[in-house]
């Protein structure tokens, strides 16, 4: 029986699948099973994977559902006392499951251990560092404000916990992760290990698709969690929801330079000021509305090229930084 199970949903991930499973294969903790969920893949997915010799991996094969159902899927087929997910574009460290192991081993009433993240580009070049929050304990003050998981490919989770709080919910896709993370924090205690082993991969084509339903999905998330949370925590849900448009006015600045998407981030900082009209005050402000004005009216690659050549100013992870200022 392996101690650990890790689950990889993937449909149509040819070009990243191969170099994500070596990344779990070949991590310095060796007792585990892969669980691979081919979720109807039309591409050369399944070959690829089925090329690879280890007998840790297992593959099973289902019409397409999406990523929260074919997690769910790998939870059922998983027999370690631990689970841990990754996304077929991304990427582990070799030490990532030894060091979250034994962090949830020295820390038996912790259920969920999570590491920091590093955000990398299609070609695997890193593009920023994550938050690197480090909190322990009860986290679920600050999980109900802030996603600092960052992303499904990070915790290693007690069966046990995951037993408890049930499956991934498919109503709240894309969100459906810190929904996850959330029903965790209201039952058991978080540890951090304080290093980077998650390489998010970021992909700028479908930036726009991403931010209208991350905005519905996370809004969705927050209100299903503010109907659980005791009174002492209600008062943290304005500011909650601010933290959401901050971060994907974060969001939609980052992608490629388009109209579509400037007009999209003027929006959702319209929607982070109402929340949280300190931003008024904040050099932040200006300079993300400088960008969104030279997004909009400028074509797209002279707004390019002036992104560039000020990258002082457009930096979009210091727009970001404001999003770690308002906690509490």
């Amino acid at each position: 029986m392996p101690l650990i199970s890790v689950v990889i949903p993937v449909y149509n991930g040819e070009q990243t699948i191969q170099e994500t499973v070596e990344s779990i294969l070949n991590q310095t903790f060796s007792d585990l099973e892969l669980i691979v969920i081919n979720d109807g893949s039309k591409d050369a997915t399944l070959d690829i994977v089925s090329r690879i010799q280890d007998e840790r991996l297992k593959v099973f094969s289902y019409p397409n559902s999406g990523v929260a159902e074919s997690r769910n899927r790998g939870i059922s087929q998983a027999r370690g006392e631990f689970i841990s997910f990754i996304d077929a574009d991304d990427l582990w460290t070799p030490d990532k499951l030894e060091t979250q192991l034994k962090a949830l081993q020295e820390n038996p009433q912790a259920a969920v251990a999570y590491s920091w993240t590093k955000c990398i580009d299609e070609s695997g070049e890193m593009s920023r560092r994550g938050s690197h929050i480090s909190d322990a304990g009860d986290v679920y003050a600050k999980l109900l404000l802030i996603d600092f998981i960052e992303n499904g490919s990070n915790p290693l989770i007690r069966r046990q916990a995951l037993n408890e709080v049930g499956n991934f919910d498919q109503s709240v896709v894309p969100s459906e992760d810190r929904d996850m993370w959330l029903r965790l924090a209201a039952r058991y205690h978080f540890v951090c290990v304080p290093t980077a082993q998650i390489l998010y991969r970021q992909s700028s084509n479908s930036a726009s698709a991403n931010v209208v339903k991350q905005e519905i999905a996370s809004v969705k998330v927050i209100e299903k969690a503010f109907n659980q949370v005791p009174e002492s925590l209600q008062h943290l849900k304005r500011h909650s929801i601010g933290n959401i448009y901050k971060g994907l006015t974060f969001k939609a600045l980052e992608g490629k330079p388009q109209p579509k998407l400037g007009l999209m981030a003027a929006k959702l900082l319209w929607n982070s000021v109402k929340y949280d009209p300190a931003l008024l005050r904040t050099r932040v402000l200006w300079k993300a509305l400088i960008k969104i004005a030279v997004i909009v009216i400028m074509p797209p690659q002279i707004s390019q090229y002036l992104i560039n050549k000020f990258k002082g100013l457009f930096n979009t992870t210091t727009i970001l930084g404001y999003l770690q200022l308002e906690l509490f």
